[in-house]
């Protein structure tokens, strides 16, 4: 897959994905809610690590700064 996202983009997914296993961590890691925010947090983690968000696919959005952007 092409990358579709900045530095800056992957650095605040990766900050959110921190900040939703502290939420789930405090709410309870086999509550309903920590289970969620665990599954958010895994696929923010996820999507900063590979550099790709397939939901900016359908819309054409594109943060990665390329040769021809700059």
């Amino acid at each position: 897959m092409k990358k579709n996202m900045g530095s800056m983009d992957r650095t605040a997914r990766a900050a959110v994905a921190v900040g939703l296993v502290i939420v789930a961590a405090v709410i309870g890691f086999g509550s309903i809610g920590g289970i969620i925010a665990l599954v958010l947090a895994a696929v923010m983690a996820a999507t900063a690590a590979v550099g790709t968000c397939p939901a900016y696919l359908p819309f054409g959005i594109n943060t990665c700064r390329t040769a021809a952007h700059r």
